[in-house]
């Protein structure tokens, strides 16, 4: 099943079912008006929505409509949660290795994951509006998750069932903020605004064969300024899967319906298909030259995010952005 949500004015948009090769679509307001009414009852709204998924692929809605990216807000236009991980450690060594910092032993035991804001994400195909240029802009390429209610203490045999719809994101990062925030010892926040995520989120069976394990097995491309940056496959090197990460967030707290994990920054050891930030490309250029040779963005820059299933099909939609000067 595919869903979205479209700018209607309102905060939380309206929920609508889109067709699998993302053609069609229809609001479905006599089964829930938002995506986060729809999770906070999703065991009784789901199979509703299934059986009118199933129609809607068949032709056989008749005020089914076009469907347009360019009216959707993410998915969850606001949510209770989003923690993001860090499940790619090898990014991680690679990060700490450009600034000659050793790596403890527990980052590939226990996953990292840091709490972002989720009051106001923004739409997919929305400009991300920065102060300055000098404050280091990244993109960052993710997949992440959204939860239904998780129990607290849920054990990792057990979280996989608590999945219930995938989505691509856009953790957006301001690299220079970064050093001066950690150094305080405690946690992001400047340097972590607004995030964007895909235009359709996804039941994991829409994968099929390339979801297993709690990981998505295709390669996630990211175009910058048109031209191919990476596309590394996100289901190569993932330490912690999303099982594990949301056992791991749900450890001492449950998890309410809507909540988001990212899964981080997707990152291979084996770096020919390229990176998904350019935080890693410049560590990878600081270790072969001494320093790197690849500028963070600037106004006017275009990142652009998205999956394609074995028929070079898009699955998600794309994240498509620029950034641009915010002028109060």
């Amino acid at each position: 099943m595919k869903l979205a949500s479209y700018n209607n004015g309102r905060r939380d948009g309206q929920l609508m079912l889109v067709s699998k090769d993302l053609s069609k679509t229809v609001a479905v307001p006599a089964i829930a008006h938002t995506m986060q009414e729809l999770l906070d009852a999703w065991q009784l709204l789901q199979p509703q929505l299934s059986e009118l998924y199933d129609a809607l692929n068949d032709g056989l809605i008749d005020n089914a409509i076009d469907f347009d990216e360019s009216k959707c807000l993410s998915p969850l236009p606001r949510a209770y949660q989003w923690a993001d991980g860090s499940a790619y450690v090898n990014h991680v060594e690679l990060v700490r290795k450009a600034r000659g910092a050793q790596m403890p032993e527990t980052f590939w035991t226990d996953p990292l994951v840091y709490q972002g804001g989720s009051d106001c994400f923004i739409a997919p195909k929305a400009d991300i509006p920065l102060g300055s240029e000098e404050w280091g802009i990244d993109f960052e390429s993710e997949i992440a998750i959204i939860t239904d209610d998780v129990p607290m203490g849920v054990s990792t045999e057990n979280a996989e069932k608590h999945i219930k719809l995938l989505m691509l994101v856009n953790d957006v990062s301001l690299r220079n903020l970064i050093p001066g925030e950690l150094a305080k010892g405690f946690g992001f926040y400047q340097a972590k605004p607004s995030s964007s995520f895909s235009p359709v989120a996804v039941t994991p069976d829409e994968l099929g064969a390339r979801w297993e394990d709690s990981k998505v097995h295709l390669p996630l491309i990211t175009h910058l300024n048109r031209k191919l940056f990476g596309q590394p496959n996100a289901g190569v090197d993932m330490t912690f899967n999303f099982s594990q990460l949301v056992s791991h967030v749900a450890m001492t707290r449950p998890l309410g319906a809507g909540a988001i994990i990212g899964s981080g920054t997707i990152s291979n050891y084996d770096r020919s298909a390229g990176s998904s930030c350019l935080a890693e490309t410049r560590m990878l250029e600081t270790i072969a030259d001494g320093k790197p040779s690849t500028s963070f963005m600037k106004f006017g820059d275009r990142v652009r995010i998205e999956m394609l299933d074995d028929n070079n099909k898009t699955i998600f939609g794309s994240i498509d952005q620029q950034i641009v000067e915010y002028k109060a």
